[in-house]
């Protein structure tokens, strides 16, 4: 009966997508779908409307109230514009940049976007092609916009895309204007509300002007020019995995004076098929394998690939028995921070107004570095755009020097508000390039951090509970980890509970303190008596709980890395028996 009633509901919702407002295309497809006997495809498309979140849209392609198609991405900006057109009702003229990146049909909805935004009186700067993540963030900056949208899926399968909306600061929307633009999303009811003819005359193309100042401003952010010069012809292999970053992560290498920069022929091929990966992430080792392939065969330095989007970073360096091997997400901001942090001291730029800011899950070694070199650091929630509402927060009083999370995401700059891998891809090299001026590697430089810093070793662990059964058990399970917090875990006592839905800091000896953070967020985390610290979030998009792993061990010397790894990775083990995991 249940069944019988969702088919009479996707049924109606999907005739009204055979109305006149919709093309040709879209109402053969949802016929297609109405007549045929299995009505799985049906369902699937029609069950829900794809929800506008705070992060914008994210979906399967298709046709469908539940797909990324022209209708859901047209409600979503008419939608932004009449909030735009509220909330900056004031101005002489409100604008917004557009980009977009090698997915299939990315072009196609940008420039739906672009269409809308006109047609509502909003001015458009709209990319001649695809580009980066962070340089239509840097756009939004550059030229003054009110907004922006960015279509992209980041590292998702290819049969998705994705619809990021932006603020005036050039970061994602937060509180209160991401309520809002949901509400006024949610308003539009009718495809007929939904401006598609656009005005040509308010929308401005463009391009190669804006790569040139965006790598200008990068290029300031170099800190070594004289380590470049005596190593330019380090050997770098880049990856792009088929996206955004080919010609502008090569071009800022060289900007930055880098002469041997190494392709992987096969992944410089812009395409939203993605043809040599099963997933177009840096962060998973199969991605690499093209990569790793043509570093082994030149004896590459160091190996650095991006995601689509070339927001996300990834770093292969070689290690003690010299095979390639993959740094994850900590080590990678850990190195960054360090090296700016190191060569600012070095260069006297250090005058203690200097400020980092980390995710509550990065690594709690960027704390030690912070507090050894006198910066200031902030822990922020999951997500860039936390970090982008801190350097907001703080851009008048003190220096922002760079913030990380361990999802593989790095800024250097203020000049963009969203991870950057075009910057830190050009910041590794020359943070490469410092260490082999001071006679080490990249693998030596992370043994000197971890002698210096103590060894730290961080593992991620995601538990799927599928259907509404899963749903309620990653629920219960939330709930236990809430109302009985382990006294001990991997042998060392919890000194520390903190509880970020109650914004509650709760002490072994039972003082509670208050945690200083924006809103609320149901994440807890353990800190234990020897360094440990477990973090456990259900995913805000996926069927699972998450629990993030950090064990520290102490290092003496460098010769010590292996042994250190070892017992890093059987504290792990043990720390998984008790979360029973």
């Amino acid at each position: 009966m249940e069944n019988d009633q969702l088919l009479q509901e996707v049924t109606a919702k999907a005739k009204v997508w055979l109305g006149e407002g919709y093309d040709a295309e879209t109402r053969a497809e949802v016929q297609r779908m109405l007549d045929a006997d299995d009505k799985t495809d049906l369902i699937e498309c029609f069950y829900r409307d794809l929800e506008f979140g705070t992060g914008g849209l994210r979906g399967i392609m298709g046709a469908g109230s539940n797909r990324m198609n022209i209708y859901t991405v047209g409600a979503a900006t008419q939608g932004l514009a009449n909030y735009l057109k509220e909330a900056f009702k004031d101005l002489p003229e409100i604008s917004v940049a557009v980009g977009h990146d090698v997915r299939n049909n990315s072009r196609k909805f940008a420039e739906i976007v672009a269409d809308i935004f006109s047609a509502n009186g909003i001015k458009v700067y709209l990319f001649d092609s695809f580009r980066p993540t962070p340089e239509l963030s840097f756009a939004i900056r550059h030229f003054g916009c009110q907004s922006g949208v960015n279509i992209t899926a980041s590292h998702n399968p290819k049969i998705y895309n994705g619809y990021k909306a932006y603020w005036e600061d050039g970061a994602q929307i937060i509180a209160p204007h991401d309520v809002n633009i949901i509400d006024h999303v949610n308003r539009i009811k009718n495809v007929s509300e939904i401006k598609f003819n656009g005005d040509k005359s308010k929308i401005q193309i463009i391009g190669a002007e804006v790569d040139k100042v965006y790598l200008e401003k990068i290029k300031e952010l170099s800190l070594s020019p004289e380590a470049i010069e005596r190593h330019k012809d380090l050997k770098i292999v880049y990856t792009p995995i088929h996206g955004t970053g080919v010609e502008l992560i090569p071009a800022s290498l060289k900007n930055y004076g880098f002469t041997n920069i190494i392709h992987v022929p096969e992944q410089d091929v812009p395409s939203g098929d993605f043809p040599t990966v099963e997933s177009p992430n840096p962060e998973v080792p199969s991605a690499m394998a093209l990569a790793i392939a043509k570093a082994k065969e030149v004896g590459a330095d160091i190996v650095m690939a991006s995601d689509p989007d070339a927001d996300r970073v990834g770093c292969v360096i070689r290690d003690n028995n010299n095979e390639y091997v993959l740094l994850n997400g900590n080590q990678i901001v850990m190195i960054l921070l360090n090296y700016i942090i190191t060569r600012n001291k070095e260069l006297g730029m250090i005058k203690g107004n200097e400020f980092v800011v980390k995710t509550i899950v990065t690594t709690e070694t960027i704390k030690s570095i912070c507090d050894a070199n006198k910066v200031k650091m902030f822990d922020c929630y999951t997500g860039f755009k936390w970090i982008a509402a801190v350097m907001r927060d703080n851009e008048d009083v003190l220096r922002y020097i760079g913030g990380g999370e361990e999802s593989y995401g790095f800024l250097a700059e203020t000049f963009v508000r969203d991870k950057d891998a075009v910057s830190a891809c050009s910041l590794l090299a020359e943070a490469c390039a410092w260490a082999k001026d001071k006679g080490m590697d990249f693998q030596a430089m992370l043994a000197d951090i971890y002698k210096t810093y103590g060894f730290s070793l961080e593992v991620g662990v995601s538990v799927v509970r599928p259907g509404k059964s899963g749903a309620e058990e990653i629920q219960a399970l939330m709930k236990q980890f809430r109302e009985n917090a382990p006294k001990t875990l991997a042998g060392s006592p919890v000194e520390v509970v903190k509880d970020y839905l109650t914004l509650d800091a709760t002490h072994a000896d039972g003082k509670v303190e208050k945690l200083d953070f924006p809103t609320t967020s149901n994440v807890l985390q353990y800190f234990t008596a020897d360094g440990s610290k477990v973090s456990v979030r259900p995913s805000g998009t996926e069927p699972k709980i998450k629990f993030y792993m950090e064990v520290r061990v102490p290092m003496a010397k460098a010769e010590d890395y292996n042994a250190c790894n070892a017992a890093a990775h059987a504290k792990v083990e043990a720390l998984k028996k008790d979360l029973g995991i």
